[in-house]
């Protein structure tokens, strides 16, 4: 039996009805399960979750004890907000195949945690009277309760109608960063045609960053060094510090001093020792060069000998 749907009214305009709204959510994975718990603890109620594999029964264990895990329709039924937490390719399917069987109901709230996708994703339940937005938390998760707590101040990419865009839905942002603000958050609202460019910046930035790192620390114990993070710790602190606060000015190393030579030698071990990472040190050489030249850390005078150094390994099959 589907439980009746509270109209709270705007969220935090003081309307006198009650605020609180029931949950679903559909995708207990790692982002899913916690955002859910993180509105348990704003006060609303998580009234059903979609869980399938062992992982995920078990992190609604976790973070959503007592909740009912149901197939996706029986979630929509039974919520008033649906938090849609589920991969990026898989969001259009569900949304469409969910609007097949006319699980939506007009304004009910639908939000979805994806960086990549605006609100067309969300179009299909849009057309049914939902209330769409997208909300993605800018942090990693793994899935344990600690995470509740990372959340404090964590920015949202926040994407929601503006009551004037010629969606024909009404003004979402007050809704959309209450909820935001309830579960510890901060809004940075994202244009929509912008959001896939938001997301490859956050991808580049913390992704790619990950792979930085772990392929720092493969080379360091070929050299021999039998705990990396010794040495990286501190080292990308100050790094990352530097990036942060200074821009293009925290550039420092060989590429942003022109050294040739020492870059001709990185490339001759990483030759002989970790031939798999020499595509990826001349990519990344080469980006660094055009960003120093930009900046005016590096002159063209000293950035051309370097650049011939790394066209000659471009170019090698």
């Amino acid at each position: 039996m589907t439980a009746p749907w509270r109209d709270p009214g705007p969220l935090g305009t003081g309307s006198g009805r009650d605020p609180r709204l029931d949950v679903g959510v559909i995708g207990a994975g790692r982002v899913g399960s916690v955002l859910g718990a993180a509105l348990a603890r704003a006060g609303h109620v998580v009234v059903a979750a979609t869980g399938v594999s062992s992982q995920s029964v078990a992190r609604a264990g976790r973070l959503l004890p007592g909740v009912p895990l149901l197939p996706s329709s029986d979630v929509v039924g039974l919520a008033g907000l649906v938090l849609l937490a589920v991969p990026d390719d898989t969001l259009a399917g569900l949304v469409d195949g969910l609007t097949g069987t006319g699980a939506w109901r007009p304004g009910q709230i639908v939000v979805h945690t994806s960086g990549a996708h605006g609100l067309s994703v969300l179009q299909p339940a849009a057309r049914s009277g939902a209330l769409p937005m997208a909300l993605h938390p800018v942090m990693t998760f793994t899935g344990r309760p600690e995470d509740l707590d990372r959340l404090s101040g964590v920015a949202f990419g926040v994407t929601a109608p503006t009551g004037a865009d010629g969606s024909g839905q009404p003004d979402l942002r007050p809704v959309a960063e209450a909820l935001v603000l309830e579960m510890g958050g901060e809004a940075v609202w994202v244009p929509d045609g912008a959001r896939a460019l938001y997301h490859v910046a956050l991808v580049t930035g913390a992704n790619h960053l990950v792979t930085l790192v772990n392929e720092a620390a493969d080379l360091l114990r070929r050299a021999g060094v039998e705990c990396p993070s010794r040495l990286l710790g501190p080292l990308l602190d100050a790094a990352l510090d530097n990036a942060l606060r200074l821009g293009d000015s925290g550039l420092t190393g060989p590429v942003s001093r022109g050294d040739a030579g020492t870059v001709a030698t990185h490339l001759r071990v990483l030759q002989r020792e970790a031939p798999d990472s020499v595509a990826a040190y001349v990519a990344l050489a080469r980006r660094t060069a055009d960003r120093a030249l930009a900046a005016g850390r590096l002159s063209p005078s000293q950035a051309e000998p370097l650049l011939d150094v790394l066209a000659a390994e471009g170019g090698r099959p």
